[in-house]
């Protein structure tokens, strides 16, 4: 079992940053790749980055490249999740997730989830 808990979500407004981060406990968290997912109101989970065990290998969503990144500390067991010029439609309930591989978080196949932290971006 691996246990993920985030943190870092708030209130920001458009244009401005915030760091999530995750810390996962359990199982040996350099086995696995890592991923962050978002829930907006009324719409299905997408994926938002991912990232892989020690190649640091990152993959993002057309939506946020270019704005978010993600990275990982494997000695603290933590992945993070920089996003910056934010927008409102960034706003949603941000997941970590822990997985095999980039391209099987990428693909929805999620091993574990954490619990979400709240992002809104006000106008």
């Amino acid at each position: 079992q691996v246990q993920l808990v985030e943190s870092g979500g708030g209130l920001v407004q458009a244009g401005g940053s915030l760091r999530l981060s995750c810390a996962a406990s359990g199982r040996t968290f350099s086995n696995y790749a890592m991923g962050w997912f978002r829930q907006a109101p009324g719409k299905e989970r997408e994926f938002v980055a991912s990232i892989s065990t020690y190649l640091t290998i990152t993959v993002y969503a057309d939506s946020v490249k270019g704005r978010f990144t993600i990275s990982r500390d494997n000695p603290k067991n933590t992945v993070y999740l920089q996003m910056n010029s934010l927008k409102p439609e960034d706003t949603a309930v941000y997941y970590c997730a822990a997985g095999a591989t980039i391209s099987k978080i990428r693909d929805g196949s999620v091993d574990y989830w954490g619990q979400g932290t709240q992002v809104t971006v006000s106008s």
